[in-house]
């Protein structure tokens, strides 16, 4: 890392200010060379200074704020120089230009985040909690990657290798002196510790379901008979005519996708297309797939039910959803009360769904829309968005790793009930240690750190 790298690390555009930032060895230098104000070189770490920025022809180029951050005690770990210029595209265009030609070089994507890893500022999983509270679109999803950040997941990580190393060198420590058939340690004691430390893998894995969630939008599948008043409860709780709403059964024919906030946490609602036994026709019966294989993957299930069907109708229905429903929140709304008595409906409800959350009311009344919405909050908003101490797994390497990690304890659980040489009881913790190194970095290849950073802005 001698090479000094610069970027804009504001969003592209023109605003108020833009912010370039300069990092390495030369950084306060190559500033220098292009400053007019006082001498970079002599002020103190962690200081702002007004000055200007000149081409290389001696004109001034803008006026700036140069905030100096010294090694070690930076971002990246080296110089840094952040120039806060005005948001103008011209001139943090020229800006960089008359850096590239003090001897800076542009940054790649995420090298800048890529240097505080290397420089040991951050752990691996720190630095892609760093992309996740850039990519945070909820008030949850930016507390669980700041608490990611801070190095919850992190400590968590660390107890969990030194306990590790602990139980491996316990089982060396037999193995040197095997041929005296000494045993160090009682294996109901290794047992317990191995059954610890699985429980705290699982734990984490499990995890991943509710901070996959919160990171990429609970998914909550809006499902029902044709002319259900599906698109109609969709527009109502988006706030916007995102469907088409129309009298004539099957008008919504592929899945349509918007995404809200409740409670802070981001809700992916998909618009379905309606169920009946009868499709109209081979383009809607496509549709129809594309539901139970949308239902399929929802973590809440919207069931909308037309309290003005016959009860033929919605026991045909009701056997196309339910199968799918198993292990789903389910939340039945029974529209149309205003002008059909939902005694039929809530009939069918209590018989084959009684642990179903129930909500009845009209997709065009706002107070039951609003109540609704209430409803869906409570039941879309994972277990963990409510702790604020909760580790959460959100990031699907860790998650892979972790499921690997935990495949290597059991058969390391497996040899020592079996009695099997510790040689081999070493090399699957090994392993376990060696999945939980590729989460924080420190057992990293270039293909990893490449496939991380790839995903960072380059200002970043």
């Amino acid at each position: 890392m001698t090479e000094t790298i610069c970027a804009i690390s504001t969003p592209a555009g023109r605003g108020g200010i833009a912010v370039v930032r300069v990092s390495g060895p030369e950084a306060i230098n190559i500033v220098a060379r292009c400053w007019r104000g006082v001498d970079l070189n002599k002020v103190a770490s962690h200081t702002a200074h007004v000055g200007y920025i000149t081409s290389s022809e001696g004109t001034d180029v803008d006026r700036v704020v140069a905030t100096v951050y010294r090694a070690p005690h930076s971002y990246t770990g080296e110089d840094v120089i952040e120039l806060s210029c005005h948001g103008s595209t011209w001139i943090q265009r020229h800006l960089l230009t008359v850096l590239h030609g003090a001897g800076a070089r542009t940054a790649t994507a995420g090298e800048f985040t890529k240097r505080a890893f290397l420089n040991k500022r951050l752990d691996l999983s720190q630095a892609e909690a760093v992309a996740d509270i850039i990519a945070a679109e909820s008030a949850v999803a930016a507390r669980v990657a700041l608490s990611q950040l801070k190095g919850n997941f992190k400590t968590r990580l660390q107890e969990l290798h030194k306990r590790l190393v602990h139980f491996v060198a316990l089982i060396e420590l037999e193995l040197d002196f095997s041929e005296e058939d000494v045993e160090f340690v009682d294996r109901n004691e290794l047992l317990a510790l191995a059954n610890d430390m699985q429980h705290e893998i699982d734990t984490l894995t499990a995890s991943f379901e509710d901070g996959n969630a919160i990171r990429n939008g609970m998914p909550v599948a809006i499902v029902g008979q044709t002319n259900a008043g599906k698109s109609t409860l969709l527009n109502a709780l988006t706030g916007d005519e995102r469907a088409i709403v129309s009298d004539i059964h099957g008008t919504t024919r592929d899945t349509i996708e918007e995404v809200i906030s409740l409670g802070g946490v981001s809700v992916r609602l998909v618009d379905t297309a309606g169920l009946r036994h009868d499709p109209g026709d081979t383009i809607e019966e496509m549709g129809i797939n594309r539901t139970i294989a949308r239902l399929e993957q929802a973590r809440v299930v919207l069931w909308v039910i037309d309290a003005t069907s016959d009860e033929t109708t919605l026991r045909d229905v009701t056997a196309q959803v339910l199968p799918h429903c198993t292990d789903k929140h389910l939340l039945v709304m029974i529209n149309k009360t205003d002008v059909a008595d939902p005694n039929v409906a809530m009939k069918i409800v209590n018989e084959k769904m009684p642990t179903a959350t129930v909500v009845t009311g009209s997709a065009h009344n706002d107070n039951d829309i609003k109540r609704l919405r209430e409803t869906l909050t409570r039941l879309a908003t994972p277990d963990a968005a409510t702790d604020e101490n909760a580790v959460v797994v959100t990031n699907a390497r860790h998650y892979a790793e972790l499921s690997l990690a935990g495949k290597a304890l059991q058969r390391a659980t497996r040899a020592i009930q079996s009695g099997i040489s510790g040689e081999l009881v070493a090399q699957d913790l090994r392993e376990v240690m060696e999945h939980i190194g590729i989460i924080t970095g420190t057992i990293t290849t270039g293909d990893i750190l490449n496939d991380v950073f790839s995903n960072f802005c380059i200002g970043k």
